[in-house]
């Protein structure tokens, strides 16, 4: 009579099992670790779309910007739906706000007026790039410490199991197994909350890098733009 080999369902089943059965410290380092990799899941699909988003509005407003309109209406448009405008827009916005409103003073010069601008527009890009960062260090935390709390969760797995030899007079395979196999499943829950964590951090902040500097290269013309626009009005 042939051997029945095990479905997937019993495999399920049997993994269930064996965290179930688990001491309640690798118990508490699994729920830990499954925490850990729910949430950088979560984070890992909101920071790509909001991502995409400041691309795709960096990429739109560039093409207004570059198009030939004028200044002063790029300006009035970001002015009447100020809440909703981010990226490029908000520091081309806030360059634009202060260049204005220094020019309006009396005895303001053109090194005055561009000062404030690009002091503005820094501003600015700090606070974007901050809301692009957010949650990036919690991808970074999970991934760096989640192997190392999976192989706690191993260690004293197998600790427990070899303490448990004490009061067997003939120790077997079949003996230890269930519990070095429960304690290997931290090292794996481990692993598996790790490795997202460390490639969607790899890959997030590469592309928040990349928005930098095209914030910083934006803000670098926008500010000859205007340092030509103060010369002509001061010729």
């Amino acid at each position: 009579m042939q051997p029945i080999e095990p479905t997937a369902a019993q495999d399920g089943i049997n993994m269930l099992a064996l965290v179930l059965h688990a001491s309640i410290p690798v118990q508490l380092v699994m729920l830990l670790l499954l925490f850990g990799s729910v949430a950088s899941w979560v984070i890992i699909f909101r920071k790509k779309r909001v991502l995409d988003r400041a691309e795709e509005e960096a990429d739109r407003f560039e093409e207004r910007f570059w198009s030939g309109a004028e200044l002063s209406k790029l300006y009035a448009g970001a002015t009447e739906r100020n809440r909703e405008i981010g990226g490029l827009e908000a520091i081309f916005e806030g360059g634009f706000r202060e260049f204005h409103k220094v020019r309006q003073r009396r005895g303001g010069d053109s090194r005055m007026q561009l000062e404030s601008a690009q002091r503005a527009m820094r501003a600015a890009a700090s606070r974007e790039l901050d809301g692009l960062e957010r949650n990036l260090e919690f991808l970074a935390n999970v991934g760096s410490i989640a192997p190392y709390v999976g192989l706690f969760g191993t260690v004293w797995g197998i600790m427990v199991s070899f303490q448990g030899l004490a009061n067997v007079k003939e120790a077997t395979i079949a003996t230890v197994a269930p519990g070095i196999s429960e304690a290997l499943i931290a090292t794996a829950m481990g692993l598996f909350a790790a490795i997202p964590a460390v490639w969607a951090y790899n890959r997030y902040a590469t592309r928040v890098e990349r928005m930098s500097v095209r914030y910083d290269t934006f803000s670098e013309e926008f500010s000859s733009i205007l340092q030509r626009q103060a010369h002509l009005e001061e010729a």
